[in-house]
């Protein structure tokens, strides 16, 4: 059974000390582990399109929407849906300060990385939300991906332009329009593959527009690395 609440700092110190999971509290098999077996077959992590993203009966290379409409990037590597444990443990980092979640997080979705970029670039956040969180969870996410994968780090290649509305409530066509201009790219040479790092992607408003910034630059591959992918209706 899972647990039906989520870790308090309490647990998480239990959890330093005597190595047992982080959610069901059970001892660990191996201490460098933050989850059980058990409690980590757990997260929704069903098959899925590797271009958009989009859950799917069977995992596809594209999916019917993606050979209409395909995505600008390459591929997408996601960890599970943005439904129970994840979404409570993404919204513990996200939003409670746990940003020591992003190691483990980052250790269950770089198993999904066949084919790693050399370099990782996070969302930027504006620095008003910045002030008021203390840090970019994408980035966090970033630096335990780049470590897992020899990868490079620059959180200074996107440039957040001006503050925008919180996008969780936003249709897809509102999410575009929210991010009009919101982002620039500065003069940084770039390798031909990249790859954008975000907790969580919805209908791709945000990763569409960084990706379309680097193609314009010239990188030839831009792949998503997120925790999380959650639909949303089309309005």
């Amino acid at each position: 059974m899972m647990p039906n609440r989520m870790p308090s700092w309490r647990d998480n110190l239990y959890h330093l000390l005597f190595r047992h999971c982080g959610l069901c509290q059970l001892p660990l098999a191996h201490a460098e582990h933050y989850w059980c077996q058990h409690c980590i077959s757990h997260f929704p992590s069903p098959p899925y399109c590797h271009h958009c993203g989009s859950t799917t009966l069977t995992s596809v290379a594209h999916c019917g929407h993606c050979l209409t409409q395909p995505p600008r990037w390459h591929r997408l590597y996601r960890l599970g849906e943005y439904r129970p444990p994840l979404q409570q443990l993404v919204h513990q980092l996200k939003f409670c300060g746990k940003f020591w979640l992003a190691r483990p997080l980052a250790q269950q979705l770089a198993h999904q990385i066949t084919q790693p970029a050399p370099l990782l670039l996070p969302v930027p956040l504006h620095w008003r939300r910045y002030s008021q969180r203390g840090f970019n969870q994408s980035h966090q996410l970033a630096l335990a991906l780049g470590a897992i994968l020899n990868s490079r780090v620059n959180h200074r290649v996107f440039q957040r332009l001006r503050h925008t509305q919180p996008q969780q409530q936003l249709t897809q066509k509102q999410r575009r329009h929210n991010l009009h201009h919101a982002f620039q790219l500065r003069p940084i040479t770039l390798p031909d593959h990249v790859a954008i790092v975000d907790d969580v992607v919805t209908t791709g408003a945000t990763v569409d527009q960084l990706t379309r910034l680097l193609i314009q630059r010239g990188v030839k591959q831009v792949d998503i690395y997120t925790l999380c992918h959650t639909e949303q209706s089309v309005n």
